[in-house]
């Protein structure tokens, strides 16, 4: 059974449990997400079977971090705040950021769907990009943190 974080290493093992009803399962880390705010993990149906979380489709849950598991380094994180199929819009972003916060840079992302130029500010510690991720979502700007070595 695997889930989905926003920061986690892949092939890390969890155990989540439905607060709700006290049911928990283990499951790895093998993509990025939950993208919706107020979210911290993605579980695939299986899992979410597991917890009776299938009907409601979301649940509070605890998530433990099992023993063995990576602890991430303290400065591989990023904040991505666009992903754009037009490199000059990439780069007006990329400019605009740097200006205020420094280390800003674009990535070039090949996917099904053709090239993209994310634009992300980074590496940061964690707790760091969290915030700069607040404060540019609070300026109406659509962000999440990533982490950088996996």
């Amino acid at each position: 059974m695997t889930a989905a974080h926003r920061t986690l290493p892949f092939e890390t093992m969890v155990k989540v449990t439905n607060l709700e009803n006290d049911r928990s399962v283990t499951v790895r880390i093998t993509d990025r997400g939950p993208f919706v705010k107020g979210r911290i993990i993605d579980l695939s149906l299986a899992a979410a079977r597991e917890i009776t979380m299938v009907g409601p489709g979301t649940a509070l849950v605890r998530v433990d971090v099992l023993p063995g598991a990576g602890i991430p380094s303290p400065q591989r994180y990023a904040v991505q705040v666009g992903a754009f199929r037009e490199r000059p819009v990439a780069e007006q972003l990329q400019r605009q950021l740097a200006s205020r916060f420094g280390n800003a840079y674009i990535e070039n992302y090949e996917s099904d769907s053709g090239l993209f130029y994310r634009v992300r500010v980074g590496p940061r510690p964690l707790p760091d990009a969290q915030q700069l991720a607040s404060q540019l979502e609070n300026e109406s700007l659509s962000t999440f943190v990533v982490r950088l070595d996996n």
